[in-house]
């Protein structure tokens, strides 16, 4: 069964720490490495669908262009999860490196790569994004990759110039952006979308590809979401304390996983109570 066959896919966030070179770096690669490991593996005992691996320690981050051993590094960390524990596995180069998460998607084996600003201009943080769909899907031609590319549509920590309702430019984002599916935040890390922000999108994208809940899921609204979602991209609530910078706690993985196959009577992921 493929990924986005399954009944509302559940991906879980390995949020790197801080990697060498960063300002807030405090361990090694090997350290890095060893925790985004045992965080892939606390997300596949919980029963999560994939991962998602993203160099979130490296604040504040760059708005195109990392420096190469970001990607590097993202790529390591994608092959030995997939080798390791035997899931798909996603890659976002944070901010908006769009090229280097390809590449490493393309290096390491990784099925999909998360992108915030695919199409449009976005203000943000690190100043003005501009989406990079056409860079991007020819170099994905060149390199000759089946990597799938899940793209933000008006991401969090940004406003965007391109004026454009969600639903809109969520269909724009998949027919003129080649999205494979898109993803629909709230405002910032660990803040959920509305619930009306999400269907709507939903009922205008229709079959054209999934819609994923970006941020700020947890078991509460779980249910609600799955109601009007293909699934979710989840990492804070999993977290010790419901932090992003902690380690995924497999309780609260769990939590997550029971509601969402409560929500839609589905059996078809991982038992997690396996």
């Amino acid at each position: 069964m493929g990924l986005w066959d399954r009944n509302c896919v559940a991906i879980g966030v390995v949020h790197l720490h801080a990697l060498p070179g960063a300002p807030s770096a405090e361990r090694g690669f090997d350290a890095c490495l060893e925790a985004a490991l045992s965080d892939a593996h606390a997300y596949k005992t919980a029963g999560f669908d994939a991962i998602m691996v993203e160099n979130h320690g490296d604040a504040p981050f760059r708005k195109d262009r990392c420096d190469p051993h970001v990607p590097a590094f993202l790529a390591l960390c994608a092959r030995q999860i997939r080798h390791t524990h035997d899931l798909p596995v996603g890659i976002n180069c944070l901010r908006n490196d769009a090229h280097a998460a390809l590449g490493a998607a393309a290096a390491s084996g990784a099925s999909m790569v998360r992108v915030n600003v695919l199409v449009g201009t976005v203000a943000t943080d690190q100043g003005l994004i501009e989406g990079c769909a056409d860079t991007l899907l020819r170099y994905r031609q060149r390199l000759g990759v089946n990597v799938d590319v899940l793209a933000d549509v008006h991401v969090k920590f940004g406003t965007p110039l391109y004026e454009a309702p969600s639903p809109a430019l969520a269909v724009t984002t998949i027919e003129r952006g080649g999205a494979r599916g898109v993803i629909v935040t709230g405002s910032r890390t660990g803040s959920p979308p509305e619930i009306e922000r999400v269907a709507a999108v939903k009922e205008a994208v229709g079959t054209r590809g999934p819609v994923l809940v970006g941020s700020g899921a947890d078991p509460s609204n779980a249910a609600a979401f799955a109601a009007c979602c293909d699934g979710f991209i989840v990492g804070s609530s999993c977290k010790n304390d419901g932090d992003a910078g902690q380690p995924v706690d497999v309780e609260r993985a769990r939590a997550f996983i029971t509601a969402v196959n409560d929500a839609t009577n589905t059996s078809s992921r991982r038992d997690p109570h396996a």
